[in-house]
């Protein structure tokens, strides 16, 4: 008879069911922890996602400031010294050196200034103190002056000479003022902490020293830079 296998067959499926439930259970527990997983993840993720908060490129120190105000006036009475060969100059070789002059130390110039901006401090106006309207009036500007920088009578020597007797000055000249860079730029090196500027101290060092030795042939007295250092 059929009567008896009801019973059995309800059995069957409150079986089935009770089977189901615990397995949709245990999957909603898994999906729990794994919708907790990515948010663990992400917490772990984000301390790398930021390394500029930690990172020591922008660090600088009262040296860095001081070498950049104080080159930059320097730079720019080179730039000046340059531009006068170019218009007085007789030698083809010392409008060259002119040039090259200029070419490296504009965008020298240019590069000190951003880095002062961005520190917050004073930028020289002029030649920082050269005089010829130009002297700064910030404190401090004036930090190039004695390092190889010309006076007014100097630039007003050089401005009205011509010829052999021009590049005879301006050798002379720029052989002193470059001397003056490199004792800066040495400075720098040892004193500094600014990773882009005592690169730059550095790159100054190497390229003017180099012209030093060139002039000092030019004028026919070839001897080593007494302020370069190794």
């Amino acid at each position: 008879m059929n009567v008896p296998r009801r019973p059995s067959h309800r059995v069957a499926m409150v079986a089935a069911v009770a089977t189901a439930v615990l397995v949709v259970t245990g999957c909603g527990g898994n999906s729990s922890k794994s919708g907790g997983s990515p948010s663990t993840t992400t917490t772990q993720a984000s301390p790398t996602a930021s390394p500029s908060a930690s990172a020591p490129a922008g660090q600088h120190n009262q040296a860095d400031v001081t070498f950049a105000q104080g080159m930059i006036p320097h730079h720019r009475q080179a730039i000046v010294m340059a531009d006068m060969a170019e218009q007085h100059a007789s030698s083809s070789d010392v409008k060259a050196l002119a040039q090259k002059i200029k070419k490296a130390q504009t965008p020298e110039i240019e590069t000190m200034t951003t880095w002062l901006k961005s520190w917050g401090e004073a930028v020289p106006q002029g030649m920082g103190g050269m005089g010829h309207g130009n002297a700064s009036a910030t404190p401090g500007m004036d930090m190039g002056m004695g390092m190889g920088m010309m006076s007014d009578h100097d630039m007003d020597q050089l401005k009205g000479a011509t010829g052999n007797a021009f590049d005879t000055m301006f050798l002379t000249m720029m052989i002193k003022h470059h001397e003056g860079a490199v004792e800066m730029a040495n400075t720098e090196k040892q004193q500094g902490a600014y990773g882009p500027a005592k690169e730059m101290a550095g790159n100054i060092v190497t390229s003017q020293t180099a012209e030093i030795t060139q002039m000092r042939k030019m004028l026919g007295t070839a001897s080593p830079s007494a302020t370069a250092t190794p």
